[in-house]
C-alpha cells in the first residue's frame, strides 16, 4: 500500500525498515495496528515542525502517537534504525551547510580592486 503525501515513506523505504519495528506477526507484544501509518505521522509532525498536538486527524490521537513514540525511543529502536540506514547509505544526500562550516567574513561579496 502507498501512502501518498509529500511526507510519506515512499514503498522502498518503508521496506528498509518495516521488519525492525514491533508489533509484526510473530511477536510476542500485540501487533501495531499500523506500523506505516504511526511512521508516517512521526515523518509528517517533524518534516512540517508542528506540536504532537496539531498532528492531523488522519493519523489517530496525538497521544497515543506520542506515547508509542516514547516509548520506542526509550527501548532505542530509533537508533537502530538509524544506525541501520547510516550503514547502508548512499551518500546521495549528504551536505554540509552554515550551522557545520563557517566562512570567513571576507569570502563572501568582497570588492575586487579590478
Amino acid at each position: 500500500m502507498m501512502t501518498t503525501g509529500r511526507y510519506a515513506l515512499r514503498d522502498d523505504q518503508w521496506e528498509r525498515i518495516k521488519d525492525m519495528l514491533p508489533g509484526k506477526p510473530g511477536d510476542a507484544s500485540v501487533a501495531a495496528k499500523d506500523n506505516r501509518l504511526f511512521v508516517d505521522a512521526l515523518l509528517y509532525r517533524y518534516r512540517a515542525r508542528i506540536p504532537w498536538r496539531d498532528l492531523p486527524e488522519r493519523f489517530g490521537k496525538f497521544k497515543v502517537i506520542h506515547t508509542r513514540f516514547s516509548r520506542w525511543s526509550k527501548k532505542g529502536l530509533w537508533l537502530k534504525i538509524f544506525s541501520m540506514l547510516c550503514e547502508d547509505s548512499d551518500n546521495v544526500y549528504q551536505m554540509i551547510d552554515a550551522t557545520i562550516v563557517r566562512a570567513h567574513q571576507h569570502a563572501a561579496g568582497a570588492k575586487g580592486g579590478q
